[in-house]
């Protein structure tokens, strides 16, 4: 099922990146530009440096001018996931262009690219609640209560994975359709934020 082989290529880009454990280091892509993949992976990595710069920023004693400079990549990180988002949606829109939609057909609350989104997270969440488990310098209740948390997220992992395949296989048959939003951020828009705005001119 297409949900097993998207987490699967996560899993390969976290267990990768844990190998330097840097958010600073080299990005390599080993998919071609032209497949799928390659944006499965690009999307979980810009997540996984991002789970990493959110875990850095919250040091009570970083350095003030520091904590600045990385709040601007975790923007310029938020842009890159959106823009990795809508790139899977486009993947999945050319991919059932040509599906006949049912009269009666619904929409669902989310494209199938931010269902993926949730799913990359969610294999953050296993990988990291697993390390927390597997900790020997921990407390037996740490290490209880961590273990607990690791079960849910598995149930979640495989309802999550049921509901993607299930949208898919409902979208390929015409009872649901697609329809994607630009997700029109007005943040970063130095026309629409009338903070950058005022920096014009």
């Amino acid at each position: 099922m297409f949900s097993s082989f998207a987490f699967n290529i996560f899993q390969e880009s976290i267990d990768r990146y844990h190998i330097k454990d840097d958010v600073d280091q080299e990005f390599v892509n080993p998919y071609p530009k032209d497949k799928v993949e390659h944006l499965l992976y690009r999307k979980n990595w810009i997540d996984t440096v991002q789970w990493h710069y959110e875990d850095i920023i919250r040091d009570p004693s970083i350095n003030p001018h520091d904590a600045l400079v990385l709040k601007r990549k975790i923007d310029a990180s938020n842009q890159d996931r959106t823009d990795l988002v809508e790139y899977i949606d486009g993947y999945f829109l050319n991919k059932y262009q040509s599906v006949e939609i049912k009269e009666g057909a619904t929409i669902n609350t989310e494209s199938p690219a931010w269902a993926f989104d949730r799913l990359s997270i969610l294999a953050l969440k296993i990988y990291h609640m697993q390390e927390e488990a597997n900790r020997t310098d921990a407390s037996p209740e740490h290490i209880a209560k961590c273990n607990d948390k690791l079960a849910v997220l598995l149930e979640q992992k495989k309802d999550l994975t049921t509901a993607i395949d299930q949208l898919l296989a409902d979208i390929e048959a015409g009872n649901k359709y697609m329809k994607v939003y630009k997700q029109m951020k007005m943040y970063n828009d130095d026309e629409l934020n009338p903070v950058l705005r005022g920096q014009k001119g």
